[in-house]
């Protein structure tokens, strides 16, 4: 993952960037990319899990084909409506734990690129699928705050 083009798109981010879609405040939507790719390089472990067909078409779809990651998919274990708590102090901190989070994914899988771990819809994902992940979800959160 490219941290330098994501930090040079985060420096137009503020915490005054209004929403273009969704309930997120920017720091909830750098907090969010955060936690996910923490999860990829299993800085937080997500049990290990046989996705349903659902889910598979669902990763199909999103990994395999040039679709855009979908508007109001809620993430798993969120209801519609709730956010999570913010976890750092202001919006500046959190990107930077945003682009520690890319740099050391980027070493984990740099060490262990055949390395599986789990995704908490898709199940278990390989550095490639990952790799097709991360953009359109970064793509998609930036373009709901117009920084793409």
């Amino acid at each position: 993952m490219e941290s330098k083009i994501i930090e040079k798109k985060l420096k137009n981010l503020t915490p005054e960037t209004p929403a273009q879609f969704g309930i997120m405040s920017p720091q909830h939507m750098v907090e969010h990319l955060t936690i996910t790719v923490k999860i990829a390089y299993n800085r937080i472990s997500i049990r290990d899990f046989e996705p349903n067909e659902k889910q598979l078409f669902q990763k199909r779809a999103l990994l395999d084909t040039d679709m855009d990651f979908p508007r109001g998919v809620i993430a798993p274990g969120m209801k519609t409506g709730d956010l999570m708590p913010l976890r750092s102090v202001n919006l500046d901190e959190a990107k930077k734990q945003l682009l520690d989070s890319i740099t050391a994914y980027n070493a984990y899988f740099e060490t262990s690129p055949n390395n599986t771990t789990v995704h908490p819809r898709f199940g278990k994902l390989t550095y490639a699928e990952w790799e097709r992940f991360h953009p359109k979800h970064f793509e998609h959160h930036f373009k709901q705050f117009g920084i793409w």
